[in-house]
């Protein structure tokens, strides 16, 4: 593991703080008029959920942990978990099907899917950047409306409601954004 110092965390870091493993969600470099400057980082416990927001001084070192990331197969969601098979082991891995959020319905039966180790511990789990979807309801596009930036809503097949062009009908199928779970293109 390295040390990196306080003002080099980013967004996205894993750090190994307190005796837990914290993914770094917010960093704001902060320089106030007196003293020096420090960074403030909101931080999210891996295994438990929990936030905490944290000062680091740019002397402070901090120990930066890299996960394992392994390509897994989503097989079933059973009792509120997730169950996920290594297509090389057939090994199966569990994790609470809270850890996607709002990302849960874009998981597709047989997806596969990065988890992430941290020694044989499963932690989290990434989608695909963009996973394809179909269009189960939206309105007919209205003749003349064709501006640039008029958009409509529309259902995906999962339940989730986005906003697509006027051009895209019922049953077409459509390229979705899983981090910001918008429309990107025709599939």
């Amino acid at each position: 593991m390295a040390k990196i110092n306080g003002n080099e965390i980013r967004p996205g870091n894993i750090l190994e703080h307190d005796g837990g493993l914290w993914v770094a969600v917010k960093v704001s470099h902060v320089k106030p008029g007196k003293g020096g400057a420090f960074a403030q980082v909101e931080m999210k416990n891996l295994r438990n959920g929990t936030k905490l927001n944290e000062r680091f001084r740019s002397a402070d070192k901090v120990e930066r942990v890299r996960l394992e990331q392994k390509d897994q197969q989503f097989l079933y969601e059973t009792d509120g978990m997730l169950v996920f098979m290594d297509a090389a082991t057939y090994e199966q891995t569990e994790l609470p099907a809270d850890i996607l959020g709002d990302r849960r319905p874009f998981l597709q039966d047989g997806m596969t899917i990065k988890v992430e180790y941290y020694d044989e511990e499963a932690l989290n789990a990434q989608l695909p950047d963009k996973v394809t979807c179909t269009i189960s309801e939206t309105e007919p596009a209205v003749k003349g409306q064709t501006a640039a930036n008029s958009f409509k809503p529309a259902v995906l097949d999962n339940g989730v409601r986005i906003m697509v062009p006027p051009f895209v009908g019922e049953g077409e199928a459509v390229v979705v954004s899983t981090e910001t779970m918008d429309y990107v293109e025709r599939a």
